[in-house]
């Protein structure tokens, strides 16, 4: 696996980036258990000739869209990250991860309640990973805070997460590949639901390959998954 921090730097194309170098790596025969930086590791900061910044200011940082900001093997490498989210105050980094319980590794000595340009989303594909995440989530010092279901493999329950008031987010999607597992759009529609009750703003993004609706399977091809998703028309504020 190729661990590169800035993977999907802009807001449009994050969603097709994500799981690409998983593929590439297997395209080129690479061994994807290898942790390594790769040639756009300091694109963040990175500078154009006239010394303006390759990414502008305003711009939405998807960042690890293929590995996970927070993997043990990239502890040695963090410090740089942080420095480089600091210095673009001027940029907002969206953090996406599993290891919600390593939070605290490598955290910079100036994060106190949290940095104002940096969003933590954890992932839960089930309530177990819910339940165990989403404490966490709520009890560190975080200034902005999303959930992810994606894939979502069951209907979960989060009101009591919601109710805090902490969550700016909610987002939901299938999963993708030839193994692919279901995804139903009842488990879709009773997470919007709850977001609604409390007024949390809910994102439909993609159905996954297999998507089960109206009891009825459909094979989803990768290309149509993002627009399947879209024409549902269920995205909530």
């Amino acid at each position: 696996m190729i661990w590169n921090p800035w993977h999907g730097c802009h807001k449009k194309s994050a969603g097709c980036l994500h799981c690409y170098m998983f593929r590439r790596d297997s395209m080129y025969e690479k061994d994807s258990n290898e942790i390594m930086k790769t040639r756009d590791f300091s694109l963040a900061i990175r500078k154009k000739k006239d010394g303006e910044y390759v990414i502008p200011s305003g711009e939405v940082v998807y960042t690890c869209m293929t590995s996970d900001f927070f993997i043990e093997e990239a502890d040695n490498w963090r410090d740089e990250i942080w420095q480089m989210i600091k210095e673009r105050c001027d940029l907002h980094f969206y953090i996406i991860t599993k290891r919600i319980e390593r939070f605290f590794s490598s955290l910079p000595k100036d994060w106190e309640n949290g940095y104002e340009n940096v969003t933590i989303c954890a992932t839960c594909e089930n309530q177990k990973m819910a339940d165990e995440r989403l404490p966490l989530l709520l009890k560190f010092p975080i200034k902005h805070r999303e959930i992810i279901h994606e894939p979502m493999l069951e209907k979960i329950e989060i009101e009591k997460y919601l109710k805090s008031g902490l969550i700016e987010k909610v987002t939901c999607g299938g999963e993708s590949g030839s193994n692919a597992r279901i995804c139903n759009y009842d488990w879709i529609l009773s997470t919007k639901e709850q977001c609604v009750k409390y007024h949390v703003p809910f994102y439909f993004k993609q159905t996954g390959a297999k998507f089960l609706k109206d009891g009825k399977i459909y094979n989803v091809p990768r290309k149509l998954q993002l627009d399947q998703a879209r024409k549902a028309n269920i995205n909530y504020q």
